[in-house]
């Protein structure tokens, strides 16, 4: 193998290792090396390896003849200055591809054969091609419920957990698929301030234009380290984190990175997702949102139930204490539908707003007093009227405002994006229906949650009644380009439908 001289290049390539050869590199005209190749990295010093896909460029400001560039990821991973000599060969494929395979041809896969190929997922031996054929492999093919289970542990065992040292510590997650659902924002400050331990850990948006991370980083810091978490944890029973940073079921991450462009989300995986995150934050005791309506996720009760069974089942077998709650996901539940417009919301329940969106409020209040039943010393029933005082006393906005003040306060948060235009009603009439899929896409092809300031603002909610030309939302968008999007998708159904 021929040596060659390492750069750092200042490419952020999201969750994948990345190579960079000259084209007129010796070494890659002698070789044979290919475009979008895996190759295997080796250190001339050290011994150690890493693998990587090949890009070529042409550009010798990037990267010269004899020189081989990695990208900012795979650099930190290989921890080796620049100017190092390595040598490079074609990488083999990794032995766990032949699970994927196998998966493909629609066979069942057992415990060893998932953790094997969760290893090299995690080990970078996996480009994002081949996660993609194991993502769709198990989406097509189908997950029995003990794959799903093998799956969730192995995604648990390849990151860190945490113990808490405490025999109740309460979660919360729903599924997705509904707009605006920001109850988690609401829920972790009224059950903290009752006492119980809460660390709420969340991804971003997979598909849609926002999550729960997403909304609290208008507020503060998310990004936070295990070390972090539990200071602030300890100090106020419960803390709004991304999890990706705390490396929990850091895999997790590395597929939500490929399922998004996708926009994937297939049962099987969702449920390994949300319970290996969970286990891995140290929840002992967890409520799962399975929002059903028309244009959710979950567009029946019949396959609510089918799902409610798959997470007891895991959950069960993973020694957690599960509860599903099946909700109304008719409609989006608060009136933003983006970071910034969500982070509204959220403030007005807290601030016990005249103006607050009731659905958000009352939902919020139903979850938290159901966590709050967790509690041995309330009386199932009781849960609700708790939470609504913890709420009405303000006791829940000041938990809130301490949470905000603890993981580093925002203290130059996101505005509106400087665009907007309204959306009126073409007829007048009564709202029977609202797409939840096109309103999210809307919100996201303006530029959310990329742009925190971009998304939908929601005037009209099930049940109102409406005159033609009056505004049922107003877009926000930062860019020009983003709402021309927009505006194009709302020509072809502006996701309500109006009753005379």
């Amino acid at each position: 193998m021929a040596t060659l001289t390492l750069r750092s290049i200042a490419i952020d390539t999201y969750k994948e290792n990345v190579a960079y050869l000259h084209r007129n590199c010796e070494v890659y005209q002698s070789e044979g090396f290919q475009a979008l190749n895996k190759i295997e990295v080796h250190s001339s010093e050290n011994g150690e390896s890493v693998v990587a896909v090949l890009n070529v460029v042409d550009d010798d400001s990037i990267v010269a003849p004899g020189e081989l560039g990695l990208s900012e990821q795979v650099f930190e991973q290989f921890g080796l200055p620049e100017g190092s000599n390595v040598r490079i060969c074609p990488a083999s494929q990794p032995h766990s591809f032949y699970y994927v395979h196998r998966k493909i041809a629609g066979n069942s896969l057992s415990h060893e054969q998932y953790l094997e190929i969760i290893q090299d997922i995690s080990a970078n031996r996996y480009s994002k091609i081949e996660m993609t054929a194991y993502l769709v492999a198990c989406a097509e093919s189908g997950m029995d419920r003990d794959e799903v289970l093998f799956l969730t542990q192995a995604m648990l065992k390849t990151g860190e957990r945490i113990d808490w040292g405490e025999s109740l510590v309460v979660d919360k997650h729903c599924i997705g698929g509904i707009p605006g659902n920001r109850t988690s924002m609401l829920i972790v400050p009224i059950v903290a301030a009752h006492g119980l331990f809460m660390p709420k850990t969340s991804s971003r948006a997979i598909t849609s234009p926002a999550g729960t991370a997403d909304t609290m980083e208008v507020f503060s810091r998310v990004e936070l380290s295990i070390k972090q978490l539990q200071k602030i944890v300890r100090q106020l029973r419960g803390c709004l984190a991304w999890g990706g940073t705390a490396k929990l079921a850091p895999v997790d991450d590395v597929l939500i990175s490929v399922e998004r462009p996708l926009s994937m989300d297939s049962p099987g995986q969702m449920v390994a997702s949300i319970l290996s995150k969970k286990a891995a934050a140290g929840a002992t005791h967890l409520i799962v949102d399975i929002p059903v309506g028309p244009t959710a996720k979950i567009r029946s009760q019949s396959t609510a139930m089918k799902l409610r069974k798959l997470f007891e089942y895991v959950g069960d077998n993973m020694g957690l204490e599960l509860e599903v709650v099946i909700t109304d996901g008719r409609q989006p539940v608060g009136r933003g539908v983006g970071p910034v417009l969500e982070a509204r919301d959220v403030m007005q329940v807290l601030e016990n707003d005249p103006q607050a969106p009731h659905e958000l409020r009352e939902k919020a209040l139903h979850l938290a007093g159901r966590i709050i039943e967790f509690d041995p010393d309330v009386r199932g029933g009781q849960g609700y009227a708790i939470a609504r005082d913890i709420l009405d006393s303000g006791r829940a906005l000041e938990k809130f405002l301490a949470i905000v003040q603890a993981q580093g306060k925002n203290h130059h948060p996101p505005k509106l994006g400087r665009i907007r235009h309204e959306v009126l009603a073409q007829q007048s009439g009564e709202v029977k229906a609202i797409n939840n899929f096109q309103i999210a896409r809307i919100a996201s092809l303006a530029g959310a949650p990329m742009d925190k300031g971009a998304g939908v603002d929601l005037h009209k909610k099930l049940g109102d009644l409406v005159q033609q030309g009056e505004p049922l939302y107003t877009i926000y968008a930062e860019f020009s380009s983003d709402m021309n999007f927009a505006k194009e998708a709302v020509g072809h159904d502006a996701g309500f439908t109006l009753t005379s």
